[in-house]
């Protein structure tokens, strides 16, 4: 008789966004005619920027025709793409990367619910609480996490690093000695940032107890501060410890598009077997590729032009994202997040819960924002606003805030 994967019954519930669409969808179909603002899930609003856009109709039109077109890319991805992103993404800032250990895929959320794949079942897994539901989701789907423990509402076997208001949501380390450890900077959900010299204390840690750190560096591009590192490679040490997930999404607008990359330093070895090599096996095992149109749109987010276009366009959504901090500061809110990150992280009022919050929202504002116990224990009595909206959209939902 046929047997399912048991691990996929321990989750609780569906996706947090998949419940969150569900909800409002539902609240939409009872109230057609209201106009809700949704700042809730990351994605993006602006369109793509006319360097790439010149770059996507250009590769297009050589797929037409028999002397230009491509098939199956390379593994890794093409090589253009990937020493562009050498040059401009780790050069440029001192780091060490060479081009064949970029490994191009469709996406940032893929990669760091697949990276699990290449460590054994037995590893140790510490994540940051609150977190991006797919670390804790995709090793709970392994069977590396045990069971859930509805009192805690978390799982048994992970280890958790509450990041709270008093540590300004940034992690400690854990007393318990983890094998891997998922750390994201700029955060999701809360946006803080991490210091160089406090990564540097994770990668010493992680070098000195044979850890492997996952570094999920999807939203760098929002980093405005000097001492805030775009890349853990930047820190002393990394190669040997440190892998690192990168996302066209939110600094190029590909969320519609999907492009990313994870870089695997050919120094990271474990048990004598270099975890580049596992990767490649996995990646030419596993996927075929991202599409040549796609790359070469990839490609053209380096050129002069992409740079400046998309220079103004995370520009557009910081202005939203101070547009919300400063209107929910005074709106009476305890806030934070909105300075190196495009997420607003704030305390839900007179104690209700995140779920309760929500609710609250879209009933009474038409306001769809995302609960921060969706995120983990930790995240309860929290609330995550998006600054992915329109720059009308997001003063209409503070405009709204404001006036309950």
């Amino acid at each position: 008789m046929v047997t399912v994967n048991r691990n996929y019954l321990k989750l609780p519930g569906s996706y947090l966004f998949s419940t969150i669409a569900k909800k409002v969808s539902a609240y939409q179909a009872a109230n057609p005619d209201v106009e809700i603002v949704r700042l809730g899930i990351g994605d993006v609003t602006q369109p793509l920027a006319p360097a790439i856009i010149e770059a996507l109709h250009k590769s297009v039109d050589e797929m037409a025709n028999a002397e230009t077109f491509h098939g199956y890319a390379p593994d890794l991805g093409y090589e253009f793409l990937r020493s562009a992103i050498a040059k401009n993404d780790y050069e440029a800032r001192g780091c060490q990367i060479s081009a064949d250990e970029i490994f191009v895929s469709d996406g940032a959320k893929s990669d760091s619910g697949n990276i699990q794949e290449i460590f054994g079942i037995d590893n140790k897994v510490a994540v940051c609480d609150p977190v991006y539901p797919v670390y804790v989701d995709t090793n709970v789907m392994a069977g590396r996490t045990g069971d859930y423990n509805k009192k805690n509402e978390n799982f048994d076997g992970v280890i958790y690093m509450p990041c709270l208001e008093d540590n300004g949501f940034l992690p400690e380390l854990p007393v318990k000695t983890p094998d891997i450890i998922y750390l994201c900077f700029p955060n999701n959900p809360s946006g803080a940032a991490i210091t160089k010299d406090k990564l540097q204390e994770w990668v010493d840690y992680a070098n000195k107890n044979g850890a492997v750190i996952i570094y999920d560096a999807a939203y760098e591009a929002y980093i405005t501060e000097e001492n805030v590192p775009h890349s853990i490679y930047e820190c002393e040490g990394a190669r040997t410890c440190a892998i690192e997930l990168r996302s066209f999404s939110k600094n190029a607008g590909f969320t519609g598009v999907r492009l990313g990359f994870t870089v695997v330093p050919k120094d990271l070895v474990r048990e004598d077997v270099a975890i580049h090599d596992l990767w490649a096996r996995r990646h030419g095992t596993k996927f075929n590729g991202a599409p040549y149109i796609v790359q070469r749109a990839g490609e053209a987010v380096y050129s002069p032009e992409g740079k400046a276009q998309l220079k103004e366009q995370v520009a557009y959504y910081m202005r939203n994202a101070h547009t919300i901090y400063h209107g929910l500061k005074e709106a009476g809110y305890s806030v934070s997040g909105g300075v190196n990150a495009p997420y607003i992280w704030l305390k839900t009022p007179n104690n209700m819960s995140s779920w309760d919050f929500f609710d609250y929202l879209l009933e009474t504002a038409h306001v769809v924002g995302t609960p921060g116990s969706g995120f983990g224990a930790h995240g309860e009595g929290f609330f995550r606003l998006t600054a992915f909206g329109t720059y009308e959209n997001t003063l209409e939902a503070i405009r709204r805030i404001k006036a309950l």
